[in-house]
């Protein structure tokens, strides 16, 4: 029996100038792959955020596995739930200093082989581990951000547009690479304009100024 991961009920986000999300309400099974589409400037990124704990709800309430999003130490929510940017932050001076930290964030130490299978996942030679960051294309940034988030597997990957912009090449290596995962029971949630992902999810959500306009 599928279990329900994320309940959103009636979830909404404003700042002082304007309401950006309004009304929000979806459930999210284990498993599920969904992607978020809609205008730009419509609150997609927004509504990953707050699945992230990125933001905080200004009304309504999010839970995971049945308890409060808010009741779980964020460091161990992260952990369950990860978030990968549409533009890859990559921090220290190698790929490998990013690869170390998932282990350094469990106190472990680091594993080489499994950064280099990782890396091997999404076409990227094992050498690539004592490269600097700063002679990487934006499409190796991309790839090595997203094994970083995937090294631990999670519950969940939050991604934000992150094939925008990509070659054709990269872009089916990440789409392999999650859908993979996906049918092994990763949770995805996909904001995406990328007829791939949208048509090879389970659900689509339709976010339209700040609404939920439909649900396929």
């Amino acid at each position: 029996m599928t279990s329900m991961l994320f309940s959103l009920d009636h979830v909404g986000y404003r700042t002082p100038d304007r309401e950006i999300l309004t009304d929000i309400s979806f459930n999210v099974d284990a498993g599920e792959y969904i992607t978020i589409s809609g205008p730009s400037g419509s609150g997609k990124s927004t509504l990953l955020r707050l699945l992230a704990t990125l933001l905080t709800p200004t009304s309504g309430q999010i839970t995971y596995h049945d308890q409060p999003q808010s009741s779980y130490p964020k460091t161990t929510y992260r952990q369950a739930v990860s978030y990968c940017f549409q533009q890859p932050s990559l921090f220290g001076d190698t790929v490998q200093d990013n690869l170390a930290f998932p282990f350094e964030l469990r106190n472990q130490p680091f594993d080489a082989a499994k950064a280099q299978a990782a890396l091997a996942q999404v076409d990227l030679p094992t050498s690539m581990l004592t490269k600097p960051i700063t002679e990487l294309s934006g499409g190796e940034k991309q790839r090595v951000a997203l094994i970083r988030n995937l090294l631990f597997e999670p519950d969940v990957i939050l991604l934000d547009e992150v094939t925008t912009g990509l070659d054709a090449a990269t872009k089916t290596i990440v789409h392999e690479l999650i859908e993979g995962l996906n049918q092994k029971g990763l949770t995805v949630l996909a904001v995406t304009h990328d007829e791939t992902e949208i048509n090879v999810a389970h659900r689509l959500l339709t976010i339209t100024a700040g609404r939920l306009e439909a649900a396929q």
